[in-house]
């Protein structure tokens, strides 16, 4: 016998479920049939219990905290598109390190914000640049603290690209190798313990370990932005680093938004290359990504959740539209999930405070 009935008008119509009697006393009625015996919400009836079964955790010490470090003196200048970061000159460091520290963040992206720029970049290994100033200030004040020196040409660049500019207006991939180097050992000179080329040139990673290892740094470890993709969402970091292209884009290095593929591949090379650490940047919107390539490799996997989903979550939550602490724990825990080990965001102090808050 079917599910429906025919009603007055001659419609078919589907009969309403039937739920099974229970006793007064709120057992089953012997006229109804057993229930299933496989019930997953025991599991989920108080918090202990869930805490007991939690497949992923998040904590602290898997966080990175990116910042960007000016030239000058005394300097604190807000980021519009980042609420709460401001481009801090070297001596204005101390309290964010000592507040990274004491919240248990164990580890530190630093961003160069020259004044000068030029066509080459050459602010980038200037020792007496910003990042290798703020590193050395770093070691000093919080000498277990982990610095990262991100290494690129972008921010040094008057044109705004990641390295070297073509008589065609195309970078110009080789050329920019050895400059990408030699920032590399101005910031492991300065006592970095990682760099992590961001360029998107094809043999950085191999070109920075052979370097590195010439120079007698031989225990510098490379965090490589192995799958960096053109995205959308980095609007406002470049305001902040002032790094927008004057002309063109930056399509023809950074990865094509459509491919996965093709990011196992980068993350292959420059595993072989000598990478110590492979990245998928942007995080949120390419979960799947991570997880293809926590999949494919060994290898410690970073995820940076960026500027622009930063923006989307802070602005959503100024307006009232959703819980920030709630949103950010949860989009933090879906990038775990996926399989990064490091995650490094722009809430990374923040999250920090939370979970000191939880314990």
């Amino acid at each position: 016998m079917d599910s429906s009935t025919r009603s007055f008008d001659g419609v078919a119509r589907t009969r309403a479920p039937q739920i099974p009697e229970l006793s007064p006393g709120g057992s089953r009625s012997p006229h109804t049939s057993a229930p299933s015996p496989v019930r997953p919400r025991r599991l989920r009836r108080s918090e202990t219990l869930r805490a007991l079964v939690r497949e992923h955790h998040l904590r602290a010490d898997q966080l990175v905290h990116p910042i960007f470090v000016a030239d000058g003196v005394d300097v604190v200048r807000p980021i519009a598109g980042l609420a709460g970061h401001s481009r801090l000159s070297v001596d204005r460091l101390e309290s964010v390190l000592s507040e990274l520290t004491h919240l248990g963040v164990p580890a530190v992206l630093l961003f160069g914000v020259p004044n000068d720029k030029d066509a080459m970049g050459s602010g980038a290994w200037s020792p007496d640049g910003p990042v290798p100033r703020a590193i050395r200030e770093a070691k000093r004040q919080a000498p277990e603290q982990v610095v990262i020196a991100d290494v690129c040409l972008c921010e040094y660049t008057d044109h705004g690209h990641c390295g070297v500019v073509g008589a065609d207006g195309g970078v110009v991939n080789d050329a920019t190798l050895p400059l990408l180097a030699r920032a590399a050992i101005a910031y492991a000179d300065a006592g970095a313990d990682i760099v992590a080329p961001s360029a998107m040139m094809d043999g950085q990673v191999a070109a920075l370990r052979a370097v590195l290892d010439g120079a007698g740094h031989e225990s510098v470890a490379i965090m490589a932005y192995s799958a960096k993709y053109a995205s959308a969402f980095y609007g406002p970091f470049r305001e902040a680093a002032g790094s927008t292209p004057r002309v063109g884009n930056r399509r023809g290095y950074q990865m094509d938004v459509p491919n996965a593929r093709e990011a196992l591949r980068e993350v292959s090379i420059d595993e072989a290359e000598g990478a110590d650490i492979v990245m998928v940047k942007p995080a949120g919107p390419f979960l799947d990504v991570i997880a293809q390539v926590r999949a494919a490799t060994a290898l410690p996997l970073a995820a940076y959740q960026t500027s622009g989903e930063y923006a989307m979550l802070t602005a959503a939550a100024e307006r009232g539209w959703i819980d920030e602490r709630a949103a950010v724990l949860e989009s933090l825990m879906g990038i775990r999930r996926a399989g990064a080990d490091l995650i490094i965001t722009y809430y990374a102090r923040q999250v920090a405070g939370w979970l000191l808050d939880e314990r």
